[in-house]
Parts: C-alpha cells; structure tokens; sequence
C-alpha cells in the first residue's frame, strides 16, 4: 500500500525519506523530534540499531526455542491428568481457536509498522495516541466476542458438536470451551504489548517475556497435575498462563519503563483509529491471500492424487517449514528497525542490513535445506518410525529446498515494505502467483506426481512473488510514500492515506 501524499506541494520525486524530510523541513542528519522540533541523529545510530537487531535475533530464537519446548513438555503431564477423550476435547477447541489467529484483523501490524516510524521522529506523544486507539478497538472487539460467547455457551450443542462420548467429557466441554475461548479473546488486545515493545526496539525484552509465558505454563500445567487438580483446572493453567504473563508485561511496561505511553481513554482519536484501521485492514487481507497461497497445495493433491499422497506431501512440507520459520524469527526484529531507520533517513544502514538479512536467511536455508535433499528419507523415516511410510523422490525435496530458498530471500526485502505500510507489490505478487500456480500445479501433479507440484510452487514463486519483492523494495527506497503518521501536540495530522 502506498499512501497518497496529503501535503500540497510535496516533491514527487526522489526517495521516500527524503520527500518525508523534506516536508518537514529537516535537513540531511536531522531527524523530527516531537511537537515537530529537530534532533540530531548520532553518529553511531546505525551501530547502536544493529546491535540491537542482533540481540533481537538471538533472542527470538532462543525463545522459539522454549516456545516450542513447552508443549513438549505439556503433552505428557497433560495426556495422563486428563486422559485421551478428554485431552481430545482440548485439542479440538484449541484447533479452533487456532483457526482465529487474524482475529486482530491486522490491527497489531498495522500498530508497529506505525509506530517505528514515530520513534524514529521522537513524537511520543502521537504514538501515545497510537497506542491508546489500537487498544480502544481491540478493547471494544474483544469485549463484544465475550459477551457473544457467553451469551450463547449454553445455547449451542458444544458436547455434541466436540464429539464428547464419556458423560464426564461432555460436562467439561462448557467449561473448556469458555476457557480457551475467553483466554483467546482477552489476550487480544493485551497482546498488543508485544508490537509496541517491538516498534520501539525492545524486542529482547519483549521475547524474554514470551519465553516467560511459557516457562509459566509448564510450572502451572505441573502443579496442577501433581496435585490432582480437577481436569478443568490443569486446562486452564496451560492456556491462562500466557495472557496473565501478558498482562504482567504489560503493566510493568507502562507502569513503570514507559508511562509517557500508556494508553489513555482521552488520547483516543478518531483519525488515528481509522488510519489504524485502514491499514491494518490491508495487512490482514495480505495475510488472508499468503495463507491461502501457502496452505492450497494439500487440498490440491487431495483432490488430483488422492489422501495419501497428500499425508506424504504435508510431512515432508512440515519439515521444510521449520526451515522458513526460523526465516521468519530472524526477520521480524528488521521491521521496526527498517521504519525506524527510514524515518530518520538512514537509507544507507537500510541496503546495507537488506544486503546482509537476504545473504544470513538464505544461509540459514541453504545449508540444512541440502542436507535435507540428500539426506531427507533417512530424516523422515527417522521422524516418523514407521515402515508404511514412502520414500520421497529426490525431485520433490529438491523442488522445496528450492521454493524455501526462495522465500528466505524474499523476506528481507518485504520487511523494508512492511516498515512503511507499502502493501501493494506484494498484493500483486502474491495474487499473480495464485492465479499462475493453481493451474500449473494441477497439470504437474497429473503429469509428474508429487514432484510436479514442489517444483510448481518455486517456479511460480520465482516469476510473480520475488519480482514484486525487489519492486517494492526499490519503490521505498526511490520513489512510494511513508505509511505512518506524524503528529504535533493536540491534533492529529498526515494520518495513513488511502491506497492509489
């Protein structure tokens, strides 16, 4: 998405920061401050800013790390309190839940890609405003979705609709069912604390935290297992854990480090809210059409070589998916930087980080992702113990090694997008690549198998997705438009604008 100029005279051409300074009246190594008055940029901002992207790096994935442990650790204490019908139960509600993850409708992105920009100008109080809207809405969506799921818990059949056989499961289904639900829904807005801590590149911080949350759930699922809690209380210590560690996060955080930003009833604003709106309305349809891109392939094979082949293809792709989400974790800490970067005007430090983020991602790809073409059948049959299962042709893992590649590439250059609310390349890219890969993957498949599709998905990628990549890298840094706003003390202006 490139917004619209909304200054009259604003220069046309030249980079995105500079038409941003240039209408501020700052000169070259000065950045605007808040109520619109100038500040220095150090000297050594870019080393300072990739120090920090380094730690958030590390950090994220350490705490991934213990994200991923925890569960492990559940599962076991877990199955045994509650037992198999009854942990199904749990398992099932949570999947739905899981169905709702854009349940902030892009509201959260919309809010750090906005707010890096501020605190690369310093205005403080505008993201202060920022934040008190984003809260509003969240606050406001969250209440309402409460409200509907108590109102109707009694109403429908959850014990039916759950498969819940044992009389005992089907009293315990309400329960679980406004638990994981209610939990889901509350942490909504307080998971909001994790965008801003991100924007204002504190992302060690805000990981610290996150690995917190799930350190707790583990103590808590123990506790109550070791003391023969009621079955619906070790649930609940296992999906309560991280809101409440959210919400401890969150007062410490605007309680004590940055009370200047707590959000506040009266610096909610209208303008703000809506300019929140529109932009997080479009990351969440960006997110939508990647998710329907990435997740068609199984329904595809299903449907052209039968369920087998496609239980074949989703443990082989969910091998490969760790690979792209260790892409995704040492990425992230680059969008706020990238916003902060390109609102004090360091196009310089931006390159130079894309140029190195591209080269670690596909590093971090290629080197395990050739591995696993040599060495994928023996990982799987290692994984999955179990004779029954096929062996994968070399093509297919070839052709995901390919496509994940890919993607590790591509990512960097949509963070520097993102920082900016640059939307529409990648709508574009991503769109092309649907209409283009569909098609193509059926005829593949029916001609080469399994193979066919793997190989589909990183032609089709190559084509449409990654072009659209370097477009839109090369726009923001040559000739789009800032996708956040500036504030002076009181009013609201230049809030985000409509697309072109």
């Amino acid at each position: 998405m490139v917004a619209r100029h909304r200054a009259a005279g604003g220069a046309r051409g030249g980079s995105v920061v500079g038409r941003h300074r240039a209408r501020a009246g700052v000169p070259e190594g000065h950045a605007v401050g808040q109520h619109g008055t100038r500040s220095v940029v150090p000297s050594d901002a870019g080393k300072s800013r990739g120090q920090i992207l380094a730690r958030g790096i590390v950090s994220s994935l350490a705490g991934k790390m213990v994200g991923l442990a925890a569960p492990l650790l559940i599962t076991p204490l877990a199955f045994r309190s509650l037992g198999a019908e009854r942990y199904g139960l749990w398992m099932a509600v949570t999947s739905l839940t899981s169905m709702a993850l854009f349940a902030d409708f892009g509201l959260g992105n919309g809010l750090l890609t906005r707010l890096a920009r501020l605190h690369g100008t310093g205005e403080r109080r505008a993201a202060a405003r920022e934040i008190s809207s984003a809260y509003a809405i969240l606050g406001a969506l969250s209440a309402l979705l409460l409200v509907v799921l108590v109102g109707t818990l009694r109403w429908v059949p959850w014990p039916t609709l759950l498969s819940a056989a044992d009389p005992a499961v089907a009293r315990d289904a309400r329960p679980v069912v406004l638990l994981c639900f209610g939990a889901f829904l509350v942490n909504i807005p307080i998971a909001l604390i994790q965008r801003v801590q991100y924007a204002q590149q504190q992302v060690t911080q805000s990981n610290l935290w996150q690995a917190g949350g799930s350190l707790v759930s583990v103590a808590l699922v123990y506790a109550a297992v070791t003391t023969e809690a009621d079955p619906v209380l070790v649930i609940a210590a296992a999906v309560l854990a991280v809101p409440v560690v959210n919400l401890a996060n969150s007062v410490c955080y605007f309680g004590w480090q940055a009370r200047e930003l707590r959000p506040r009833p009266r610096l909610v604003r209208a303008p703000v809210a809506r300019g929140l709106l529109r932009l997080g309305t479009r990351f969440f349809l960006l997110s939508l059409l990647t998710s329907v891109v990435l997740n068609l392939d199984n329904v595809l094979i299903s449907r052209v070589l039968g369920l087998p082949a496609a239980a074949t293809y989703a443990v082989v792709v969910r091998m490969f998916a760790l690979l792209t989400l260790f892409v995704t974790l040492v990425n992230m800490p680059l969008w706020a930087a990238n916003g902060e970067a390109l609102a004090r005007g360091d196009l310089a430090w931006v390159r130079r980080t894309t140029s190195r983020m591209v080269a670690l991602s596909a590093a971090v790809v290629a080197l395990p992702g050739g591995a696993l073409v040599f060495l994928g059948n023996d990982v799987i049959r290692v994984w999955v113990r179990t004779a029954d299962f096929p062996s994968v042709p070399r093509t297919l893992l070839v052709g995901l090694a390919a496509w994940s590649l890919l993607l590790a590439v591509v990512a960097p250059l949509f963070m520097v997008q993102n920082s900016i609310g640059l939307l529409r390349p990648q709508f574009v890219g991503w769109a092309a690549c649907l209409v283009l890969a569909v098609p193509l993957k059926i005829v593949l498949a029916q001609r080469v198998g399994l193979p066919g599709v793997a190989l589909a998905s990183a032609a089709t990628y190559a084509l449409t997705v990654l072009p659209a990549a370097v477009i839109g890298y090369r726009r923001v840094l040559t000739g789009g438009t800032p996708g956040a706003p500036t504030a002076s003390e009181g009013r609201v202006v230049a809030a985000v604008g409509t697309a072109r």
